[in-house]
């Protein structure tokens, strides 16, 4: 989904209350999707890793993360994703990391996939909303700097009610520690453990004393955007795109002409880079980011006792 979150998502207003209508027919479609739909059991185990909240919340880099951590322990998991062409960057991405990606345009069938490859594990990287499929394990993705109204798409910027984390078992929220939004988590779901995860620029110094030019196109380019100003990193200017955003040769180098008539450096984010590298431009880097989850022993842990 191409989208740049709507303003008005983020309280409520004249705006927001107008779609409820719309909105209350996307939850009764829910609900009757979730009423309705037979469920799939698969004979290897399920951990999803999705979000209710629209626009990115880490799935991808903690996908990855929890595959490499059952690696080490023995297992041979597979990352499972619907396939959309818009999507080719996050593809690359975990390529890049691991070996085992499996792609298809219906999720089920790709986890048949998986079993009759011998994996021993699927990761659903994006998947709570698929309710065909029996999950083990479901941990749903935040970013503490979590803003909204509390409305469901198309009035606000949940994909379904924040109820539905009474089916899952585990939080992680991206960011700074969020005590209030903790106790609005526990209040619906007690039984939900909730963890922390940051990402770690590895290579902020080579942007060190730059003017930077910052081009982008993710589902939540404020994660982005902090963590360049924590590492006191220069944004001269900057130009966001909607998440997924195809850039064409022409924009590049009309990017590559402001960089070099103001003596800016340009940036993006790896996934952004992912959908630009074809083009060979040199002037363009990316900032090199790595997943940083606390207590990561206690939750791979928890993900181990879906095998006992």
């Amino acid at each position: 989904m191409k989208l740049i979150k709507p303003k008005f998502w983020n309280h409520k207003n004249i705006i927001s209350l107008s779609l409820l209508p719309l909105s209350l027919v996307v939850q009764l479609v829910i609900f009757l999707k979730k009423k309705f739909t037979k469920t799939v059991n698969f004979k290897i185990p399920i951990v999803c890793i999705g979000n209710v909240y629209v626009g990115g919340t880490g799935k991808t880099p903690l996908s990855i993360l929890v595959s490499k951590e059952l690696s080490k322990i023995g297992k041979k998991p597979v990352i499972i994703r619907k396939y959309y062409k818009e999507h080719k960057d996050e593809h690359a991405l975990i390529k890049e990391n691991l070996n085992n990606l499996i792609l298809n345009l219906n999720r089920t069938d790709a986890i048949q996939e998986a079993q009759n490859k011998n994996f021993d594990t699927a990761i659903l990287d994006d998947g709570f909303q698929d309710f065909k499929i029996k999950k083990d394990l479901s941990i749903i993705c935040f970013n503490s700097n979590f803003e909204g109204n509390g409305f469901v798409i198309p009035a606000g910027p949940l994909r379904e009610n924040l109820n539905s984390i009474k089916n899952a078992q585990i939080i992680v929220i991206n960011g700074y520690k969020n005590l209030k939004f903790e106790k609005k988590i526990l209040e619906i779901n007690n039984n939900i453990d909730i963890y922390y995860s940051k990402y770690k620029a590895v290579n902020f110094e080579k942007f060190n004393q730059k003017e930077l030019l910052v081009i982008t196109g993710i589902g939540n380019p404020e994660n982005f955007l902090n963590l360049l100003n924590n590492h006191n990193l220069k944004i001269a200017k900057k130009y966001i795109f909607p998440d997924h955003y195809t850039f064409s040769k022409e924009e590049l180098y009309n990017f590559i002409r402001e960089a070099k008539k103001n003596g800016y450096q340009i940036i993006c984010t790896e996934k952004d880079y992912h959908r630009i590298k074809e083009y060979s431009i040199e002037e363009i880097d990316f900032l090199r980011v790595e997943l940083v989850l606390e207590k990561k022993e206690t939750l791979i842990k928890k993900i181990q006792d879906i095998y006992d």
